[in-house]
């Protein structure tokens, strides 16, 4: 029997890309929502907001669109992102028998535009840096906010590790009013979910910040929303670092004890990470978290070789105080994952988790009555860390 073509063209992808795992995972695991809910309008140091298009007269910009500015060959882990999980039968709709392409050819040419979208990313963000361009958040409209001070609000490109061609990362910062700032006031990292973005996340940072009463930074991965580069597990490693290190000098005064990391589903990976080799964070909360990318699909470790996020090994050498939440109807990620992650965590750093007994995996703080059990909870886990 024939391989799908589905199947065909990943293991293509894979030879082609030198048999490198993270091409292939990346395929499966990265979903930024298109189009995303959120833009950050940028600000000339004049006061005036510039165009999408006020770079295309440069040479550079120029290039970019035209294809001249680097070949695609040899694909890498960086070549690949959200739309290879498109596969190939959905892109086939509507098609002529001459005009069909094989999978591998749809996988390249849309690994291609990605690639591409980057780079003009590259060189505007480039050029925003160089004139001391800023930001400014502009949400959705279909978004429902709850009552927030415009002030308060902080939108900003940090700089990328140079290991991701220093791809800028797009963060929003909600920051508590200074007069109610003490020398114990936390800052969340929140680590958001796969097929999201931080407009997306806009309404319950601002719960979280005025409900536990902390600064809440959230953060796009590399390829979501107005972030540089492309998804890939290697740079949301290295986003979250560059993320930690940005928040830790501009916004957690050089405190590292008072730095709390919120990984929800996918963004537990990025927070098992830095939390098991940087012994000075002050918590973590997981939040539908998985023991491991490959172990959603399957319990079996016949395919160990193409696993990321190894959270179940990293778990256990985290040296902060760590909460679980998982819902017992969650059928993305089932909860026995967070059951594993609550037990291997040692002894010493674990708090209460809260096993939701009747939501799922996007719904747990759906609701007043859940909505209000949900900070509940979170304050308790907040007043321990001072215990």
């Amino acid at each position: 029997m024939c391989c799908p073509p589905a199947i065909s063209a990943l293991f293509c992808l894979w030879c082609k890309s030198g048999c490198r795992k993270s091409t292939v995972a990346s395929t499966l695991t990265f979903f930024p929502p298109e189009p995303s809910l959120y833009k950050f309008e940028r600000i000339a140091k004049d006061g005036r907001t510039l165009k999408d298009d006020e770079d295309a007269t440069s040479k550079e910009y120029r290039e970019v669109l035209n294809g001249n500015a680097g070949g695609t060959e040899g694909l890498g882990s960086t070549d690949i992102d959200e739309s290879m999980t498109h596969l190939p039968e959905a892109e086939t709709h509507g098609q002529t028998q001459e005009q069909l392409k094989s999978p591998m050819e749809q996988l390249t040419e849309q690994a291609e535009e990605r690639r591409k979208r980057s780079k003009i990313r590259k060189v505007r963000d480039d050029k925003d840096v160089e004139a001391g361009v800023t930001y400014r958040l502009a949400l959705d409209n279909r978004l429902v906010l709850p009552p927030h001070d415009q002030n308060s609000i902080t939108a900003v490109k940090v700089p990328g590790h140079k290991k991701n061609d220093g791809a800028l990362i797009s963060t929003l910062i909600y920051r508590l009013p200074e007069g109610q700032v003490n020398e114990n006031t936390k800052t969340i990292i929140y680590s958001h979910g796969n097929a999201t973005d931080i407009g997306a996340m806009f309404p319950i940072q601002v719960i979280l910040a005025l409900s536990l009463r902390c600064h809440v930074v959230v953060y796009d991965y590399s390829g979501y929303g107005e972030s540089g580069g492309v998804p890939d597990e290697q740079n949301t490693y290295l986003d979250i670092e560059a993320v930690y290190d940005y928040v830790l000098n501009n916004v957690a005064d050089k405190k590292p004890e008072n730095v709390i990391l919120y990984g929800q589903s996918v963004g537990s990976g990025p927070c098992c990470y830095l939390a098991s080799k940087n012994d000075q964070i002050g918590g973590m909360v997981l939040h539908s978290p998985f023991t491991s990318g490959m172990r959603v699909l399957t319990p079996s470790r016949a395919l160990a070789c193409l696993d990321i996020y190894p959270n179940i090994d990293r778990i256990k050498h985290v040296n902060c105080p760590v909460m679980v939440i998982h819902g017992c109807l969650d059928q993305e990620v089932d909860v026995s994952h967070g059951r594993e992650m609550n037990d291997a965590v040692p002894e010493e750093f674990k708090r209460e988790p809260w096993w939701v007994p009747d939501r799922g995996h996007n719904d747990i703080t759906e609701g007043r009555g859940k909505l209000a059990e949900y900070l509940q909870r979170l304050r308790a886990f907040m007043r321990s860390l001072e215990e």
